[in-house]
């Protein structure tokens, strides 16, 4: 067997996912290289070199690529903070070492008033109506106060207030969610807007879903569309988070889209690549387009698109990969990736998170086992069900920490189980006995992702919006 070997930039069970696809390669000897956020319990089980980069700093990253060049083939980039910070043009300047992951320049979720304005430009019909406030033209904020009420005015206050960079500030907050007057939405503003731009644009109703594509450059291959669950709480309650979960069906389609609402998908984001590969190719590697589509009875909008793989979304489709990982890198860096293969399974990914997450312990005290929290984590049944079951269940560390030999939770999502089947429903089982099986630090879950009922709901939603239209 050739031996290949790979850096992997990690944090969280986004990365674990690519390490798992990768190792269970069965045409390569895969050696793996991780610079992650903490030691990821998985990923040092797996690694030959495994070094802690607590902040994902780039030039640590760099350093620790420059040490194992003469080792290392190609590297991949799971979060998105390394890559807005350019770690693949470092690496690469300084390392020689080809990165997967869009360079500085095409990391388009650095700033989300630049994304809108750029599908203005090329595709306006996808942008919801949208209100860019900079700081520098306002005086006072009695006048910014004027210009918000004034834009609100005529949104009907159905408004989303954005920060243009990704974590800065309160984060998006949603008219009827995070606020029901006006005085909390400028509150909401304020607490942005002191750390930058604001976009404030129409809230859309519909349904969403996840488009992800690998891109060699050249060509963008489609993966199958997949469902986020943003909320914190069963039914689609409480405050939004890095996703409790998603689902994808056998196919590419979801159980509530059409095939004409895949391919308007699959048209407006090759729009998209067209105009800007026309000044780059190279730049766009890996996968620069993981849009959050919204359907509507009028066809989909853009809500945003980030410059990585998405999470959980991607650990829906890595597991179900007929072609081997290694050779789908190999064909993105030499520009010939014009299809990827998949089993035509459904899957759902299930997150467990410590109370501290979501808010869960103020909602639900009684639900808490306080003696618990902090403790370690034991995966050893859920792995002992990842063996019985074969390919069926998939169990990703992600904000999870070794120390002594024992698995401790972090203050983010901990944990996520893949479920495998023939259908929605039979993948869903098969995520949850998983789930179930992890025991310790008072985790908790989403009960209803990709319930039959949660499903049958969103196909109600858009029928209802396509009569509407």
């Amino acid at each position: 067997m050739e031996k290949v070997s790979i850096l992997v930039v990690s944090y969280g069970a986004r990365a674990v996912a690519m390490v798992d696809a990768f190792t269970r390669s069965r045409k390569y000897k895969v050696e793996i290289y991780v610079a992650d956020k903490q030691r990821n319990p998985f990923n040092v089980r797996k690694a030959v070199k495994h070094v802690v980069i607590p902040d994902l700093n780039v030039e640590a990253i760099c350093k620790f690529a420059q040490v194992n060049k003469d080792e290392i083939d190609f590297g991949i980039v799971g979060p998105e903070k390394p890559i807005i910070n350019g770690v693949r043009d470092l690496v690469e300047k300084r390392t020689g070492i080809p990165m997967i992951c869009p360079t500085k320049e095409y990391a388009i979720e650095a700033s989300k008033a630049q994304q809108r304005l750029l599908f203005q430009e090329i595709v306006p019909e996808v942008n919801p109506r949208f209100k860019i406030f900079n700081p520098k033209d306002y005086k006072s904020q009695e006048e910014v106060k004027k210009a918000v009420y004034s834009w609100v005015d005529e949104l009907g206050n159905k408004a989303v207030v954005k920060p243009d960079k990704p974590a800065a500030g309160k984060g998006v907050g949603v008219w009827g969610d995070h606020f029901t007057i006006r005085e909390q939405l400028f509150e909401h503003f304020l607490a942005n807007f002191q750390h930058g731009p604001v976009i404030i644009e129409e809230k859309i109703e519909g349904e969403e879903s996840s488009f992800q594509a690998f891109c060699d450059g050249k060509h963008l291959v489609a993966l199958p569309d997949t469902r986020d669950y943003k909320r914190a709480f069963d039914n689609d309650k409480g405050p939004n988070t890095g996703g409790m979960g998603s689902y994808k069906d056998i196919g590419d389609v979801l159980p509530f889209m059409t095939n004409v609402d895949r391919a308007k998908e699959i048209e407006i984001v090759n729009k998209i690549f067209e105009k800007w590969k026309a000044s780059d190719n190279e730049g766009l590697r890996g996968i620069p387009f993981y849009v959050a589509f919204i359907h509507t009875g009028k066809g989909p909008k853009i809500l945003e698109n980030n410059s990585r793989p998405g999470d959980p979304e991607i650990q829906n489709i890595l597991p179900i990969l007929k072609d081997d990982f290694v050779d789908i890198c190999f064909k993105i860096l030499e520009g010939n990736l014009t299809h990827v293969e998949l089993e035509r399974m459904a899957t759902v990914v299930t997150y467990k998170a410590p109370p501290n997450y979501g808010g869960y312990s103020e909602a639900f005290p009684n639900r808490v086992d306080r003696d618990e929290i902090g403790k370690p984590v034991d995966l050893t049944k859920a792995y002992e069900l990842s063996r019985k079951y074969g390919e069926k269940i998939h169990v990703y560390p992600a904000a999870m920490e070794l120390r002594d030999d024992k698995v401790y939770p972090l203050k983010s999502r901990a944990v996520c189980v893949v479920g495998i089947g023939d259908t929605i429903e039979t993948a869903r089982q098969f995520s949850l006995e998983g789930v179930k099986a992890i025991k310790g630090g008072s985790l908790w879950h989403r009960t209803d992702i990709a319930s039959k009922r949660h499903i049958q709901k969103s196909i109600g939603h858009m029928e209802e919006l396509r009569r509407k239209k």
